[in-house]
């Protein structure tokens, strides 16, 4: 490991001399609002900056405050929030409004500790709001700051094993300096987005050249060591897009489900990416639909669209199904299935998988 645990004046010092001529003009660093930094980091997870930043902004159009997203109908929110994927931080975050106005009389708590005890926020969110918003001298620790610092010191343990956690928290804590936690934070998150990037990373330029282990001993593409993660199942799916008239029949997807409070079509799942005709006439008419032959698709293979997930790719096929009537009363209630207009469905929150699909068809 290289010295500089002996010398946290010199990370830091490095850090904070290259953030202001490096920095990103970014909304969420000119505030010290503890509910708009709060928005920003539930946003940015697991999201890039480029595509996380419309969100941000409205977001903070449609709520400007906290006490507006607690009123917020959840539907509406998981609208706003349609193409992030993810959905439940949206839901997570959607609550966690519900709690600071409810518990906390719409104040963000002022410390780490009490801001851990808000659901949904984890050590990471809680680092980022404790000094961004309150100067409280406490690291954050994400995918950019453990390359950092995997790299200058030279550590080489497994960064997606829980041990790991601790063992970087506690190097990241020591360096952050108890004047300047916010910069330091922003600096070093910085540093490893545009600078100690994963691939390629700008060590020619490096104002941490010379201190940094991985760079003096040839290991920058060796670390951070990650172990992979399992590879993702393929599942097939078939959507059976059931029209009557203008309208489509959707429905909500339920409780403990990835798109919880999220509308699509009614789905079969299949091994394979094949599905004949006849079985799809089969599943029409277990749903009590009767087909309109004078309406029937052209043959030929239905629209395919991949959908890739954090631990599943998804192929869909969408087959369209004119109906002859309505479906009846007893399969709505069985199924969920409703009929909505165009416009309609455009107001519902859709897995980004449904809302592709329409966007083309």
């Amino acid at each position: 490991m290289a010295n500089l645990t002996r010398q946290p004046s010199v990370l830091a010092a490095a850090l904070l001399a290259w953030y202001p001529r490096h920095h990103r003009d970014l909304p969420w660093r000119r505030t010290r609002d503890p509910y708009a930094i709060w928005l920003s980091e539930v946003i940015l997870q697991q999201t890039r900056v480029a595509q996380g930043l419309p969100y941000y902004e409205a977001f903070l159009a449609a709520y400007p405050t906290v006490q507006a997203l607690a009123r917020a109908p959840e539907q509406e929110v998981l609208r706003l929030w349609q193409g992030l994927g993810y959905y439940s931080r949206a839901r997570n975050m959607h609550h966690t409004a519900q709690q600071v106005v409810q518990e906390y009389d719409g104040l963000f708590p002022t410390t780490y500790a009490g801001l851990l005890k808000l659901r949904g926020v984890g050590p990471y969110t809680a680092a980022a709001i404790a000094s961004f918003a309150f100067g409280e001298a406490v690291a954050v620790l994400d995918g950019n700051v453990y390359r950092v610092l995997a790299r200058i010191f030279g550590l080489h343990s497994d960064i997606a094993a829980p041990a790991s956690r601790k063992e970087f928290q506690a190097l990241a804590d020591q360096h952050i300096p108890a004047s300047t936690p916010a910069d330091f934070n922003q600096a070093i998150m910085e540093f490893g987005a545009l600078q100690c990037t994963p691939a390629r990373p700008d060590c020619l330029f490096c104002p941490l050249q010379h201190s940094c282990w991985a760079f003096q001993h040839g290991q920058v593409a060796l670390l951070p060591v990650k172990s992979k993660a399992k590879a993702a199942r393929v599942r097939y799916l078939h959507y059976l897009v059931l029209r009557h008239g203008e309208a489509m029949y959707l429905k909500k997807r339920g409780a403990k489900d990835i798109w919880q409070g999220l509308y699509d079509f009614a789905v079969v799942e299949t091994a394979g990416l094949k599905l004949g005709a006849a079985e799809v006439l089969r599943h029409v008419e277990a749903l009590g639909g009767r087909l309109d032959t004078r309406l029937a698709a052209e043959p030929g293979p239905p629209p395919l669209l991949k959908h890739v997930l954090s631990h599943q790719k998804l192929e869909a096929r969408f087959h369209t199904v004119w109906l002859a009537g309505a479906l009846p009363a007893t399969a709505l209630a069985d199924t969920g299935l409703r009929a909505y207009s165009p416009a309609e469905i455009e107001a519902l929150p859709k897995p980004q998988l449904i809302a592709n699909y329409l966007g083309k068809n």
